[in-house]
């Protein structure tokens, strides 16, 4: 195996951390704030500092004021307008910063006005469900890609969600309110976060 120095940036979990490092890879994640996983495998500072010396970047940048669900705030007209604007100025300039300091890069973002703006730079996108990879359930997430082939299903489990209660089969948009919400709603899935370890490892 042809092991790799991979940096995941604005991840916390180190759910997609630790499943390149569970292939041998040499992975951290970086964020603002402190793990809860394996603080060794953690570089707790600014994304912007951090991007040099990779072999793949992958970025999981905060999509609250950016995702196509949050539009009634952060649309044109609303009071968050601005700050989806900031936000997308910020992500594109991480995408340039990173693209220019590493040859394999993906931004990770559900459905998202992000996606827009890089798609009218150029860049491939490619949409998937977690269904795709062995679980039940549904979230459009998309995936920007710079020297990267585009992520192949592994496990389609989209026969079962018929019979399955929405509040099962959609449990991210049912998440109950509180102080984590944000953070596990955010968090990769398992079978998504395997599916990039094989294939771009």
């Amino acid at each position: 195996m042809n092991k790799k120095r991979i940096l995941i940036g604005c991840e916390e979990s180190q759910v997609v951390c630790r499943a390149f490092r569970d292939k041998g890879h040499e992975a951290y994640s970086c964020d603002l704030i402190d793990t809860r996983g394996n603080p060794d495998w953690h570089i707790k500072g600014d994304i912007m500092d951090n991007l040099e010396g990779w072999d793949l970047i992958i970025l999981h940048p905060d999509c609250t004021a950016m995702a196509v669900c949050g539009n009634r705030t952060y649309a044109k007209g609303n009071k968050g307008y601005q700050e989806r604007l900031d936000a997308i100025e910020w992500t594109l300039n991480l995408w340039e910063q990173a693209i220019k300091s590493c040859d394999k890069v993906l931004l990770e973002n559900p459905g998202s006005v992000i996606f827009t703006a890089l798609r009218k730079v150029g860049v491939n996108i490619q949409y998937v469900q977690p269904w795709m990879f062995g679980h039940k359930e549904t979230k459009k997430t998309g995936f920007a890609l710079h020297g990267l082939p585009e992520i192949k299903e592994t496990n389609n489990v989209k026969k079962y969600l018929d019979s399955m209660p929405n509040k099962e089969k959609h449990k991210v948009w049912y998440a109950s309110p509180g102080p984590s919400r944000k953070r596990d709603r955010s968090e990769t899935y398992q079978g998504i976060a395997d599916a990039l370890a094989d294939q771009l490892g």
